[in-house]
Formats: structure tokens, sequence, C-alpha cells
């Protein structure tokens, strides 16, 4: 198991002026694996990045960021185009500093929340088991594999359970679809963590941690040893990627509707989820 931490914890967007002061500090925290929230590909070089991390020692990998204009499963032409085009370009940027997956709800865009009508529901389904068939097909040829993640029904009304996630990926029929699975999500969503994650299986490619509220994991009410059960029943021994958010960066902390502060500071998040998780994963 390998630990790791999203940029959305210090930062947004993450950027070359930021990139090597952002590797350096979750290296000397002791994370394996620095997750980049691409918000905007052109705000850095993955080619720099790579050459920065290599240096420091830690690992990078890749999750998007879906707005409106990169849905898709959207009946706007336009933003399914654009999407399309997004998700290959983090594909490229993955197979550049070595991820082995590109994350995130590509499915759809962030925040599409509606009671659709069936016939618009199936015509977006189509559309993104269409798309995503494209993207598999372009990501295989890099070897990469793309991560799709479930969440909470205040997020979306496309992908809120394991269960159908499932459906999407049997529905695209590709090997490299998997999962990336969040707990703060999960905790929402399922009936039992544990037995959700038994289900994903070996279609796990990813998986974030953090607290009920979203802060520091371990300070929640969530079954930790029932999580950690299940990831190795599943036989998961990937990247355990804390996922958290600043209230420093006002827009970010209004798209995830973060309030107030979760910890004294982002430092004592990570530090303190870190240690947390190797504990919880070392027994």
């Amino acid at each position: 198991m390998k630990f790791g931490v999203s940029s959305y914890v210090w930062v947004s967007p993450f950027s070359n002026d930021n990139a090597r002061e952002q590797l350096k500090l979750a290296k000397e925290i002791g994370f394996d694996i620095y997750e980049i929230g691409v918000e905007d590909p052109d705000s850095f070089d993955p080619y720099y990045v790579k050459h920065e991390a290599d240096n420091i020692g830690i690992q990078v990998h890749i999750c998007g960021a879906f707005g409106t204009e990169r849905d898709i499963s959207s009946d706007n032409e336009e933003y399914r185009k654009t999407g399309l085009s997004y998700v290959k370009r983090l594909i490229d940027m993955a197979a550049i500093v070595g991820s082995p997956y590109v994350a995130g709800p590509m499915y759809a865009a962030t925040g599409k929340a509606r009671l659709a009508p069936e016939d618009e529901k199936k015509r977006q389904w189509d559309y993104a088991v269409a798309n995503l068939k494209e993207l598999c097909r372009y990501a295989q040829e890099k070897g990469v594999k793309l991560a799709i993640e479930p969440l909470n029904r205040f997020e979306t009304d496309f992908i809120n359970t394991v269960e159908e996630g499932l459906e999407l990926i049997r529905a695209v029929e590709e090997d490299n679809l998997g999962f990336l699975l969040d707990t703060f999500h999960m905790n929402i969503e399922e009936k039992n963590l544990g037995e959700a994650i038994r289900k994903a299986g070996s279609r796990i490619y990813d998986f974030h941690a953090c607290s009920n509220d979203r802060g520091t994991p371990g300070k929640d009410h969530l079954d930790w040893d029932e999580i950690r059960s299940g990831l190795r029943e599943a036989g998961y021994d990937g990247s355990v990627v804390i996922e958290s958010f600043t209230t420093d960066i006002k827009e970010i902390a209004k798209a995830v509707s973060l309030w107030r502060k979760l910890e004294s500071s982002q430092d004592t998040l990570a530090i303190e989820g870190l240690q947390f998780l190797k504990n919880c994963f070392s027994l």
C-alpha cells in the first residue's frame, strides 16, 4: 500500500510555480504519491513536474476536474467534444508523469443533479458509454487506466454507488475501466462500505481516504477496520490518497460546500491523516 495526498489539500490550481514546493512538502511529510487535481492542463508542464518529482523522490498521479463544459454525457455536442479532448490530454499527462491512471467522475459534469426524464437519462447514458469506450481505447495505447468516481447524490445524479458504477463499466466493456472510490461519498451512498469495496474488487484503481466531514482520516465515525478489511479482500494494494480541501481558496471551498476549517492547518490535516492511515493499514 502506498499513501498519497491530493493537491487540493493545499493549492488550486496546481502549477509550475508551486510544483516543486508542493512535491517537496508532500515528500517531507512522508507521502509516496502526490495526486494532482488538474483543473487547468495549461497551468503546468508534465515533463517539468516529472523531472522535479524524480529529483525529490515522489510519484505523481493524475485526477481530473469535471465542470459543465467537460461533460461527455451532455446533450451539448461541444461540451462532449471538450470533455473528450480534456480527458485525452490527462491521459497524455499520465503517460508522461508515470501515473497508472486518470481518475475522477469523468462520466458527467460534477453538480449535474436533476430529476431528468427517462429518455434524457437514456440518451446521456449512451453518450457516456460511447465516449468512455473511446477514451478507454485511447488510454490503452498509453498504458493508462481510467478510474471513475461515484459521487454523492448532491453532486451527481449519474453514478452514486459501486453497483451503478459496475453497470456502467459492464456497458463500456473495456478492461482498463475501473473505480476511484472515495470514503466521503461512500459514507453517504453505500449501505456498508466494506461490502461495496468488496463488490468493486479488482476494478479498484484508486482510493480516496478522508473523514465523513471531508477532513482528517480517523477523526470521524467511519469503520476503518471494515474499510481495511474490504480493501484487503478485494486484493487492493494501490494508492490510498488523502483528498481534502482548504477554505483559503474560496472558489474550491464553495464548489465542495466547505464552509468551515476542518483542522488548525492543512499541514496538520495531512500529517495526522497520514499517521492514522499508516497505523490503520499496518494492522
